[in-house]
């Protein structure tokens, strides 16, 4: 999907809400367990509930690789069912992949290729070689990890070297890697006050921000920092909009609350309007 569509559909829609599908057979209502697949039974529920309110669905790829071949098989038929039927969502597989040469070029494929995401999560660590595979398909995105929500985020990201933190050392470097102008970033919601920086160097590229809602993360905060003039946002609600309630009418709980988000977040694109 070229970026410029996904702008568009922000626009389309007054919002940039993207719903992470972190499917847990554990916490979805106990009615579904007696289908054939609970899985892609709760993700088409959720699916359909919500997606006029949000602009991308991330499904965690833990949770299907946790179930094996039967969660593989989930997530095939979710992926099929959203290109299918809301071919106009921007897709990401929360993979956080990252090897070197030719092992990236095949995690590009399964995701790119066989299960036909718009972009995929990768941890940078490794370097340029690791980054790169991914970059090479066309209008396809590379999300890379910069600065995540977690705690131990402070054990690395935020440490510097020469006098710089690391987080911004990928921010800068990553800028010279082939196709760069298909990447986009990981920056937490729980880091809000870090965006200001970020944005300097990075002033219009997408941000995958995580960690607004359950996490403590403040969607406000997000926008005053991290907004760009493209609006260069995708805020992501897993927890609160799938499990937001256990009965049999849980899909319409998490339509109130991606309104809810989608709602605040058109206020906060009037703001930037200057309306």
């Amino acid at each position: 999907m070229k970026i410029e569509h996904l702008i568009s559909q922000i626009h389309k829609k007054n919002s940039f809400l993207c719903v992470g599908l972190d499917t847990d057979l554990d916490k979805i209502p106990k009615h579904l367990l007696s289908q054939e697949d609970p899985i892609f039974a709760f993700n088409k529920s959720i699916i359909d509930a919500t997606h006029e309110y949000c602009v991308a669905y991330k499904p965690n790829i833990a949770f299907y690789e946790a179930y094996g071949l039967e969660g593989w098989k989930s997530l095939e038929r979710t992926m099929k069912y959203l290109n299918e039927h809301y071919p106009e969502m921007f897709t990401i597989a929360d993979a956080k992949r990252g090897d070197i040469g030719n092992t990236s070029t095949r995690y590009a494929k399964a995701f790119f290729e066989t299960l036909n995401f718009d972009s995929i999560t990768i941890a940078p660590y490794m370097g340029r070689d690791s980054v790169e595979p991914f970059l090479a398909f066309q209008d396809k995105h590379t999300i890379l990890l910069a600065l995540t929500s977690n705690q131990g985020a402070y054990d690395f990201q935020t440490q510097k070297i020469e006098g710089q933190e690391l987080y911004k050392k990928v921010l800068e470097v990553s800028k010279g890697y082939a196709n760069a102008e298909n990447l986009m970033y990981v920056v937490g919601a729980t880091k809000a006050e870090f965006l200001k920086e970020i944005r300097e160097i990075i002033p219009e590229q997408f941000l995958l921000v995580p960690g607004v809602g359950a996490q403590g993360g403040s969607l406000q905060e997000v926008c005053k920092y991290g907004m760009a003039s493209n609006v260069g946002l995708l805020v992501n609600s897993s927890r609160g909009i799938l499990y937001a309630s256990q009965d049999e009418d849980f899909a319409d709980n998490a339509a109130l609350q991606a309104k809810s988000i989608q709602q605040d977040m058109e206020a906060e694109l009037q703001k930037l309007n200057g309306i």
